[in-house]
């Protein structure tokens, strides 16, 4: 076991953690942030994304200790205070989720596109939510819904 610093959702959390143990792991088992999901456990779903220093990544492809001193967001805080990110607002808005299993993932993708260009076309959009699989949709209100957020958030800025 090791002690490991974190930063998740912009509050410090010391841990004792196995050499093994996964991101995704300590997120949903021990901190019980459960926005988090559990799906492929290969990489290949983006369900269970999260923000590493703004970055999307794959929580079940990243050890904890490799978080150490990085900042974490996971779905849980984008919205702190309660008030919603203009990116959830957006999928709300279109109609971008149906059974919402892959919703934390691709909100957290689409802030990570939208924070580094404010202005994506359509190809920026698909090509940012590549690695997030939804079973559910046609990714048309998806789509939408960050080209939406992208307006809302120039508005704010």
């Amino acid at each position: 076991m090791k002690t490991v610093t974190l930063d998740i959702n912009q509050k410090t959390c010391v841990l004792e953690v196995r050499d093994s143990e996964l991101l995704i792991e300590t997120l949903r088992d021990r901190l019980g942030l459960l926005g988090t999901k559990y799906s492929c456990l290969e990489g290949d779903c983006g369900a269970c994304t999260v923000l590493l220093d703004g970055n999307n990544v794959l929580s079940c492809l990243i050890l904890t200790l490799e978080a150490e001193g990085r900042k974490i967001t996971t779905i849980e805080g984008m919205s702190p205070g309660g008030e919603l990110h203009p990116v959830q607002q957006a999928f709300i808005d279109a109609g971008a989720v149906q059974c919402g299993f892959c919703t934390p993932g691709m909100v957290l993708a689409s802030k990570a596109l939208l924070d580094k260009n404010s202005h994506p076309d359509k190809e920026d959009i698909v090509r940012a939510l590549d690695g997030n699989l939804c079973r559910c949709t046609g990714y048309v209100r998806i789509v939408e819904a960050v080209t939406a957020a992208a307006k809302a958030m120039e508005k704010t800025s």
